[in-house]
């Protein structure tokens, strides 16, 4: 199984403190209007970190009955638990999702055969396509390009998402892993770049607030029409920019509001975005016309 294109980390909407499941549906909607090609529920975007698991499963049921086929459902799964990894990507596959994301294990900090084996042992009890997901500012350490070599090597991890924010880092996966292992950009401001160095999509932010306007530019790249992919980028950069003044996804949330589509409210230990950081925001949606009224 391969994805591609503008694929979207779902935020996880809450009202008091619980699931905003009509809010969710409303935004699954709206990315599958806008031309999202894959939904990625329950990864840190969507607060995944503060999700009890039977949230977490009930989320991923949920997007994947909203979604009825329409776009795969590629589901957050990771843990620095092997053994939690392993059972919440195995109820994300009976929930009936396509795929599931994981990002390496963070805090405890496993050596690279570490993490190898972490993500070779969920392949073979899973049997379910993985996309590992490389971020060392979240996770305290880096899964070096030789050792996504090793993994694209292994049956049923089929991707990666690359937020090292290292463009040299990318080049190096591709120029090891080849065409048949893909490469997603999980940063909005260099998915351009990536893709035109082979990457072949992004699990994107932004694309929660502009679902049409960054599939539109992940599906300029990947047919090789860069001047207007280029055009599109520039045209977005100021939002993606924007949407990283404070911790994601404290902006996004935040944008998210300020748009009509959900309350901004997060689980602590995230707060609202703060005053300063909240100005520059709303004045940078208000220059895209992405305000409600």
């Amino acid at each position: 199984m391969r994805f591609s294109g503008s694929m979207t980390a779902l935020i996880t909407p809450f009202q008091d403190g619980r699931l905003d499941a009509a809010a969710l549906e409303r935004i699954v909607e709206l990315q599958i209007a806008g031309g999202t090609s894959a939904l990625v529920p329950c990864g840190s975007t969507g607060e995944s970190a503060t999700l009890t698991h039977q949230e977490h499963i009930d989320i991923v049921r949920s997007v994947v009955k909203w979604a009825r086929g329409r776009v795969p459902v590629i589901a957050g799964t990771g843990s620095n638990s092997t053994a939690e990894a392993i059972a919440l990507t195995k109820a994300a596959k009976d929930a009936g999702a396509d795929a599931a994301l994981l990002i390496s294990p963070y805090y405890n900090k496993p050596t690279q055969e570490g993490i190898f084996q972490h993500y070779r042992t969920i392949a073979e009890q899973t049997r379910f396509p993985l996309i590992v997901y490389n971020i060392p500012g979240r996770t305290g350490s880096k899964i070096e390009a030789t050792t996504v070599a090793r993994l694209a090597e292994v049956d049923h991890i089929i991707g990666l998402k690359e937020a090292t924010g290292s463009l040299d880092e990318v080049q190096e996966v591709i120029r090891l892993c080849g065409d048949s292992f893909e490469v997603y950009s999980g940063d909005d401001a260099l998915t351009l770049p990536i893709m035109a160095v082979g990457g072949t999509g992004a699990i994107s932010v932004v694309s929660n607030l502009m679902p049409a306007e960054s599939a539109a530019m992940a599906n300029a790249a990947l047919a090789g029409d860069f001047a207007k992919a280029r055009k599109l980028h520039y045209e977005i950069l100021p939002v993606m920019r924007a949407l990283f003044l404070e911790t994601n996804p404290i902006p996004i949330k935040a944008a998210m509001s300020m748009a009509g589509h959900c309350r901004d409210e997060l689980r602590a230990p995230l707060l609202p975005i703060s005053d300063g950081p909240r100005a520059r925001l709303k004045a940078v949606l208000q220059q895209h016309n992405l305000v409600a009224a």
